[in-house]
Order: C-alpha cells, then structure tokens, then sequence
C-alpha cells in the first residue's frame, strides 16, 4: 500500500506557516531494539535448546556437560551469526533469509566446536545423543522466535521496516509499496538551493527517511541530485532507462560516467571452484555411468551400424559455438543437425533404441563430455539449436 500525503490534510503550526513535519518517526532506534531482542533470544532458544536435551535424555536440565556445551557455543554463534548478517535489516525484511542464515551460523558454530573439540580430544566428555539432540531443539526454537519476532517487526518498524519516501515532481509514474507519496507540485516543493526556507521544507519532508526517491524530467535531476548530496538522505533519481536497460550498476571515472548493464565472467577463484566441481561431478558420473554408457553406445552400433553420437552446433560462451554431444536417436539418413524440424511423439525418424533413450533422457548423457572439455558447465540451462 502507497501513503499518499495530501497537502490540504497537512497540519500547520501555530507560528510558521509551515507543515508540521517529519511524516514518520525515525525507525533505527526500533529496528535497533529488535536486533538486540532477536540475538539475546537466540541466546535463550541455544541454552534451551541444550537444556531440554539434556532433561530429556540425562534426566536433568543442568547438566554440567550439556551446560558447558551452549556455553562455549553460544559466543561461536553470535560471532558466526554478526558475519552472515543475522541481525540486519535484510534480515528484519526477508523471513526466508532469516531462517536461512540462521541455520547456516547455527551448524556452522556447532562444526567449529567439533573441530576444537576433536583436536582437544574433549569430545568424550559429551553425549553425542544429547548433543545432536540439542541442535535439534536450538534449531526448531530460532526458527521459532523468528516467526515470533515477525509480527513485532510490523508492529514497531511497519511492514517495511524503513522509511521511504516518493515525491512525484512530474516525472514518470511510480507506486512503491508502503511508502509515503507526496506531489511536488501540491507541496509547493522544489529543488532551489538558493532559497534557504525551501531547503527547511524539504529538509523537514526528509527527515527520519531512510530512502527518498524523486521522479522529475531530465532538465530537474540535476538540481534534486544537489538537493540529496546537502540532505544527508540516502537519496535516489527515477530514471526509466535504468530499468530499460537492464543496468546492475553504475561506474564513474574521471572524464564520464558509465552504467554497468553486463558483470563480465566470474572472477579466477570463483571460476576456478566451478570448474573443479564441474569435473568432480562429471568425471564421477562418467566413472558411475560407464556400464550404462557402453551399453547405449553398443546397442545403437548394433542397429543400423551408423554413428554414436549426434553432434549438433550450440550457442556457448560468449555467444560462440561449440559442439554439442548427444547419442544418437535417429536414423542417419534423416539426421537434422540444423534443428529445423522439432521432434515429436510419432517421429518415423527416431529409431527403436532411439525411442527409449529419449523417453528416459539418456541421450543426453553425452554431455558430460561438453563439461569435461570446458564447453559447458553443471546448470539447469538448456542450450538451444544454433
């Protein structure tokens, strides 16, 4: 839902002529306050967690052992859980993220403690049942505080969570969900540096925001980016071309500026763990499918003596072509290498064994060679006839 703020429902003080401002209160000190709840009840749901484990299977809630290990975990998970971003305002937002992440710091500071323990040879000291127990608990009560937590969100911080601000000075139409809409014109607003009184205005319309965005013609961008730059607002500029084409940043040099509409491949560590993985999976599928491999190669062979595999050009990286690998299905004689005639379910140029490799999709097992060469790569894309 959008707030639209007429200005004739605008209270006016008694001294100034002037609106009483600011449209909402500051919300850091609430989303603050709702960090500071969720990682001291994480706190709780990790000690109880253990607790109730330990009563249920030892018999006693504080049991010296159980205790000692929420304890000594407790810290490793709220230095896990400030580094992955528990306690943000994504997480305030994204439920899904919340429940994601904190899992993730949970498992993570459960193996950390393994690790020391084992190197320490202190693990004998701990029932594994009761442990891998209290895991289990701590990890059903954070998951549950945070669905405890979400309608508190709401009703301190708004369904948001932030502040926003849209004011419409005749550019380009806009609703953003939750947000307060205001018309420049129907305020009286304008971006003028030189008038100190209007700079009070729009200051006090600003205050408490965090993100005001302007939507204005081309010739008034200008002036409202100077207004953001002295407002000490997180300020934004509609502009429709950013969403035309496509763009994912922006990049500014000494004599221009540039807007990043393409991320380039991924950067050499990163390329490096997909490529070992690549021929991790495809060489253990290889190894794994082999029996398989050779029969269907075998049984095609037998057939009508012609070749295994049915090579088609691909559109690869870079937009260039590769060759794509696939067993044979059809006869030789009417083999569509172009892709010009789609196959369908009464095809007369598929073959018998053609029929079942197609059915159960073994004929693209082949491709597991396209990923050990380095032409393609372990995803769900599907590469299209070139």
């Amino acid at each position: 839902m959008t707030l639209h703020i007429p200005a004739n429902e605008m209270r006016q003080s008694q001294d100034r002529k002037r609106v009483t401002l600011p449209l909402a209160p500051s919300l850091e000190q609430r989303r603050l306050q709702m960090y500071l709840a969720l990682l001291l009840l994480d706190g709780v749901a990790i000690m109880g967690g253990f607790g109730t484990a330990s009563w249920l299977y030892l018999g006693n809630f504080l049991e010296p052992a159980s205790l000692l290990h929420s304890q000594v975990m407790l810290p490793i998970y709220w230095t896990v859980a400030l580094s992955l971003q528990v306690y943000t305002l994504q997480a305030l937002r994204r439920p899904n993220f919340a429940r994601g992440r904190a899992t993730l710091s949970l498992i993570s500071a459960e193996t950390v403690l393994l690790f020391v323990g084992f190197a320490t040879k202190s693990t004998e000291e701990f029932s594994r049942v009761s442990a891998m127990l209290g895991l289990a608990l701590s990890l059903a009560l954070l998951l549950w505080v945070r669905a405890l937590v979400r309608p508190l969100t709401r009703a301190r911080c708004g369904e948001a969570a932030v502040n926003t601000l849209l004011i419409d000075d005749g550019g380009v139409a806009l609703r953003i969900p939750h947000a307060f809409h205001i018309d420049a014109r129907e305020h009286h607003l304008a971006p003028d540096l030189g008038d100190p009184h209007m700079m009070d205005r729009l200051g006090l319309y600003m205050l408490n925001m965090d993100r005001v965005m302007v939507s204005c013609p081309p010739d008034r961008r200008t002036s409202w980016a100077l207004v953001f730059k002295s407002a000490n607002v997180s300020g934004e500029i509609v502009d429709p071309e950013v969403r035309t084409l496509g763009v994912i940043g922006a990049r500014r040099e000494r004599d221009y500026g540039a807007l990043i509409v393409a991320s380039g491949p991924l950067g050499l560590r990163a390329r490096a763990v997909k490529r070992a993985l690549d021929m991790t999976l495809a060489g253990g599928a290889v190894l794994a499918l082999a029996p398989v491999l050779l029969l269907v190669a075998l049984l095609i062979k037998l057939e009508d003596r012609g070749p295994i595999f049915f090579v088609q050009k691909r559109t690869g990286r870079g937009n260039r072509f590769f060759p794509i690998f696939k067993f044979r299905s059809m006869r030789v004689e009417k083999l569509d290498a172009t892709g010009n005639r789609s196959a369908s379910k009464d095809d007369d140029r598929i073959t018998r064994i053609g029929r079942f490799i197609r059915r159960t999709s073994i004929d693209e097992l082949p491709q597991l060679f396209n990923v050990l060469r380095g032409e393609m790569s372990i995803s769900w894309a599907c590469h299209r006839p070139a």
